[in-house]
């Protein structure tokens, strides 16, 4: 993994899957100046499908949608789309459909949904931790790779360093995950004003099945998910009970010098540094500390030693860029690096 930077000589064609939802709206914010790729087709659900972007999406992001993009027609989320290979934000209730046509069309699929992260031949990715499964893509179901649920990137970005320096043997996971995650326009006011939701559906079995997947480990994760009044950030508090001694100092030192792939390669969306370790007794914060690192690098502080296991920490991510959209897009930046993704 040594080619250099500039590994394309034109920008690869980008469709997207679901551009008018939250994480589609990502894509195509964070697309607007990315060297290696340029949007040249949307699609989304039957109300959008015929007008222009800019008619059929609702933009809710800070600043303006691209102006690249508005004029595009939106099409519906089936092949043929005048691109080279697809980004997938479709709800996982129609993705399995969408997404397996287009592979079975001879389209790559970069996938953000839960589809198909468990299947074999599948690789789930985060490129820091183990972009080795690459090689997992078997061709079975044609060319799909997918990205981790939004907490799940977090903690497995998190525990990578120390499951390779010290081993784990168990870890315990209690998330305070934003509103953004349940998509627009989400949780009810009346619902999650003056309260906090101990229930996300689904979302503790995917933590606690995808974390093992990705790290290739066989130790116990339990999670507990919950859903609090903060628009993007997902917070957790860890406790891990690693497989040999560590001081706290060691702990941070292993976390704050953990790096990829995606950085010796000098990826476009990749942050210089993944992980931020921060010192202060109360940070991170999501207001503070989403955004660090273009909003692609995580921070984990208040590292201790644990009476219960043999450590804690906090991490915090920010949940529609490193847990979504930027991820998918990582994982695109590093097949074209490794000649696996091409026009």
């Amino acid at each position: 993994m040594s080619r250099p930077r500039d590994v394309t000589n034109r920008q690869l064609r980008v469709g997207i899957l679901g551009a008018t939802g939250t994480v589609g709206q990502r894509f195509v914010q964070m697309l607007e100046h990315n060297p290696w790729f340029t949007v040249t087709a949307l699609a989304a659900s039957d109300r959008s499908q015929g007008k222009r972007y800019g008619d059929a999406c609702n933009w809710r992001l800070p600043g303006e949608m691209p102006a690249a993009v508005r004029d595009l027609r939106v099409a519906a989320p089936q092949a043929p789309l005048d691109c080279d290979f697809v980004f997938s934000s479709l709800p996982a209730d129609v993705a399995r459909e969408s997404e397996g046509a287009f592979a079975a069309a001879g389209y790559p699929v970069i996938s953000n949904s839960s589809a198909y992260r468990m299947d074999r031949g599948v690789p789930l990715l985060i490129p820091e931790v183990n972009a080795e499964h690459v090689a997992l893509l078997s061709g079975a179901r044609g060319f799909i790779v997918t990205n981790p649920n939004c907490a799940t990137i977090m903690l497995a970005l998190a525990l990578a360093p120390l499951a390779e320096r010290f081993g784990i043997e168990a870890v315990v996971v209690t998330t305070m995950q934003a509103l953004s995650g349940a998509g627009y326009p989400g949780v009810a006011s009346l619902d999650i004003t003056d309260n906090v939701v101990p229930y996300i559906a689904g979302e503790e079995q995917k933590i606690e099945r995808e974390t093992l997947k990705i790290l290739g480990a066989a130790f116990a994760v339990s999670a507990q998910c919950h859903r609090v009044n903060v628009v993007d950030g997902h917070l957790a508090a860890v406790r891990v009970k690693l497989a040999r001694p560590a001081d706290p100092a060691e702990v941070a030192e292993a976390m704050a010098s953990f790096s990829g792939p995606p950085q010796r390669l000098g990826l476009p969306t990749a942050p210089a540094k993944p992980i931020i370790v921060r010192s202060e007794p109360d940070r991170p914060q999501p207001r503070l500390d989403r955004d660090a690192g273009g909003g692609m690098s995580i921070t984990v502080g208040r590292i201790a030693r644990d009476a219960v296991l043999s450590h804690r920490f906090v991490v915090l991510g920010h949940n529609t860029i490193r847990g979504a959209a930027g991820a998918a897009i990582l994982n695109a930046e590093l097949l074209v690096a490794e000649g696996l993704l091409k026009a």
